[in-house]
This record gives structure tokens, C-alpha cells and sequence, in this order.
């Protein structure tokens, strides 16, 4: 029996089968009380594995989603320590100890902050105080919204160029449930519901933040470890720079000591062939990389281009994008680059494009004091073949505010 408990296979087929009784309903006490049968420990890398194998025999992202903190609390206290890190991962400013003093951050501000000015809160309601600084700790704590932009823009789409696609759009679907329970608490703090009720949504929006603070280091950071090179750290080092940090203060620049022989990343090529002094020659006219790099990032608007076979191709570098863009996205399937609750609405854009039936779509959203305009466009030749697909995303509220003239002519 030891024999096949060791046997991989046979550990994935009972994982399986325990998420599968999740599914159906099985006590979670009763699970908990068949796994410590089973194995003591599981290494991340399995869990991963059951969960892809499910998604492939039919399991919709979804119903993993739903039972994600189920299994979180079957497996807590048992995944294997398989963090590999070496000392160049323990490096101060390396991007996963950034992405792990975010956590601490977080988990300081939930457990020193938040809940105990919870409880005061609920004895002073009527304090000013007590309300102010209520509202101050639910304001940071919204600020979770950019770590996990980083992980949804920066870390996915290395995962997925190794085959590991499962955590990510599992993880992606919770990230979102907990923005909601965040922002939910807030709004109901501001719009002075029943002190019982904010109270319930505070402590299950707090306890949900350190569920996924513990899949993120526990599952997550094991998974990046085994997989990324140095090159790749690089790399997401220079894009976290890019999305920013939240509740720490900015680290510095971080490069890797460890460089092993590993091939030079190929430049992107131009969209068209360049002349001999380097210009791109288009249609109606010729422009440098230099200057039409920088036309495309003076375009009041955010730009990005998703090619034939649905892969992202380029995005614009504006100052100030509405919707953060990593340079590892690039390449990636455009139906990963969005939470599991929208893809089928993405994948619809572009199957209409493609068969022709729709040329463009727009989409609004209010964000804060942003009133976002979203469009996009089918890129065709003038035979009609479809290229790809544009998006455009634009703050239009101060254009909503234009009334009147304004002529040249009057300057």
C-alpha cells in the first residue's frame, strides 16, 4: 500500500477524486478525514495537475472556482514545502519577495488595522474617529486590486507559456469575487447599511484576503519558482515597475546574479520592412520605429492589437493607461488576458469579427471618476481577410464635458 500511496498516479486519481466529492457535496470534515488517509502532504504542482485534469474531463472553471477555499481548507496545513528557493529568490528586491512583502503588507493591515478598528468601531459607532479610520483601512485595503493586477497581468501569462493554465483562471475568478467582497464593504460602510450586516461583509472580505494570501504563497510562488528563469524575473521585475506597488514603498531595481546560457529574446518585428535610413514605409507616408513609437503612445487613448490567431501582438505605452499592459502578455492568448466571467464575451467579439457578422462594438464602464469608453474594431484588408482585432479604451468623461466653441481662430 505504501508502494502506491508514493505512485503519482495514483495520488493524482485520489486528489481527483476528493475535489470530485467536493463537488457533489461531501462534508468537508469527511474529505479532510479520507486525505489524511491518504498522504500526509501534496505538493502544489499536484494540486495544479488534478485541477487541469478535471477542467479537461468537463469541470467548468466555475465549479473549481466555487470550491477553491473548500479545498483550501482541506489541504491548508498539508501542501508540501516544495519552495525551492535558492539564494538568488531570497535576494532583497527579487519580485518574488516584493510580491510576498505586498502579502505581509496586507495581512498587517487585516490583522493590526482593519479588524481591531472593526471592533472599535462597533462599540463607537457614532465616533467620527472610529468612522474615519474605518473608512481609511477599507480604502487600503482596495489597493489589493493592484497586487493582483500583477499576478493576472505579469505571472499568468509566464505560467501559461509552460502549460499551466488551470491555477491561473481558478485563481483569476477568486481575485475577482474578492474584489467585489472589498468593494462591497466599503460601499455598504459608506451608505451606513446595518452595522450587523457591514460587519458580517468586512470579517468575510478580510478572511477571504488571507485565504488567497495563503494560495499565493503556498501554491503560486512554488509553481513560479520551478518554472521561471532568471531572464523571465527579469522580466517581471521591469513590469511590476510598470503596474506599480501597494503598501509598500517602491524596491529598488532588481537584476539577476545567476545568468545561465540561455537564447538572446528575439525582437519584434516590424509591421512592414524597414527603408535603408529605417524608416517604415506605409501607404501614405514613412515613419521611424522612433516616431511612430511615440505617435502611438501620444494617442489620447490606450491601444492594443490582437492578431489573427488570437494572440496579443502590441499595445500602446500611454502615461497613463486605464487598463494595466505587461510586456509578458504579449503572444499570450487574448481569451487569458481576461477573468473567467468575461471570456465567453470576448471570444464572441472576435468569432463575429472573424465570420464578418460585426465590424465593431462598444462597451462603457463607470471606474471611480472615469467614465470608460471601450471599443473595438475588426482589422481587415481591402479584400476583406481578417487580420485581427483592435481594442481602444478612452476616458471620455471630459469630453462629455465639452459645451460650446472653441476655434482655432479665436486663439
Amino acid at each position: 500500500m505504501s508502494e502506491l500511496i508514493n505512485n503519482r498516479a495514483y495520488r493524482q486519481k485520489v486528489l481527483k477524486e476528493l475535489i470530485t466529492e467536493l463537488h457533489d457535496g461531501q462534508p468537508v470534515e469527511a474529505v479532510k478525514a479520507r486525505f489524511a488517509e491518504a498522504f500526509q502532504n501534496v505538493s502544489a504542482e499536484e494540486i495544479s495537475e488534478a485541477e487541469q485534469a478535471l477542467m479537461r474531463e468537463g469541470l467548468p472553471v466555475s465549479e473549481i472556482q466555487r470550491l477553491c477555499d473548500v479545498h483550501a481548507a482541506v489541504f491548508k496545513g498539508s501542501i508540501e514545502e516544495i519552495h525551492r528557493t535558492s539564494a538568488e529568490h531570497e535576494r532583497p528586491n527579487h519580485p518574488l519577495q516584493v510580491f510576498r512583502q505586498e502579502n505581509r503588507a496586507f495581512a498587517q493591515l487585516i490583522d493590526q488595522e482593519l479588524l481591531p478598528h472593526l471592533r472599535q468601531w462597533m462599540k463607537n459607532r457614532d465616533q467620527a474617529a472610529a468612522n474615519w479610520q474605518l473608512q481609511q483601512d477599507l480604502a487600503l485595503l482596495a489597493e489589493i486590486d493592484r497586487h493582483y493586477l500583477k499576478k493576472e497581468n505579469v505571472f499568468f501569462p509566464l505560467l501559461e507559456q509552460y502549460g499551466i493554465t488551470a491555477p491561473p483562471k481558478v485563481m483569476w475568478g477568486v481575485d475577482d469575487e474578492i474584489r467585489d467582497a472589498v468593494r462591497l464593504s466599503l460601499d455598504l460602510f459608506k451608505r451606513k447599511a446595518d452595522h450587523a450586516v457591514i460587519t458580517d461583509q468586512i470579517q468575510e472580505a478580510a478572511r477571504r484576503v488571507h485565504e488567497m494570501i495563503y494560495k499565493e504563497e503556498n501554491i503560486l510562488a512554488p509553481m513560479l519558482v520551478e518554472h521561471l528563469t532568471p531572464a523571465e524575473w527579469q522580466r517581471v521585475s521591469d513590469d511590476f515597475s510598470e503596474i506599480g506597488y501597494c503598501l509598500i514603498e517602491d524596491p529598488e531595481p532588481w537584476t539577476p546574479q545567476i545568468r545561465p546560457a540561455e537564447p538572446a529574446a528575439a525582437a519584434p518585428a516590424a509591421a512592414l520592412p524597414p527603408t535603408a535610413d529605417g524608416s517604415i514605409v506605409l501607404p501614405s507616408g514613412a515613419l521611424t520605429t522612433l516616431e511612430l513609437t511615440r505617435l502611438l503612445d501620444t494617442l489620447p487613448f490606450d491601444l492594443t492589437f490582437v492578431d489573427r490567431n488570437d494572440r496579443v501582438k502590441y499595445f500602446s505605452q500611454t502615461a497613463d493607461r486605464i487598463f494595466p499592459r505587461s510586456k509578458s502578455i504579449i503572444g499570450r492568448e487574448v481569451a487569458n488576458c481576461h477573468p473567467p466571467k468575461s471570456v465567453h464575451v470576448v471570444q464572441k467579439i472576435v468569432d463575429d469579427f472573424r465570420s464578418g457578422r460585426k465590424d465593431h462594438e462598444d462597451f462603457w464602464i463607470q471606474m471611480g471618476p472615469r467614465l470608460v469608453l471601450i471599443r473595438y474594431y475588426a482589422v481587415r484588408t481591402d479584400a476583406g481577410e481578417y487580420l485581427g482585432t483592435a481594442e481602444v479604451t478612452q476616458d471620455i468623461g471630459p469630453i462629455q464635458k465639452i459645451t460650446g466653441e472653441k476655434r482655432l481662430m479665436g486663439l
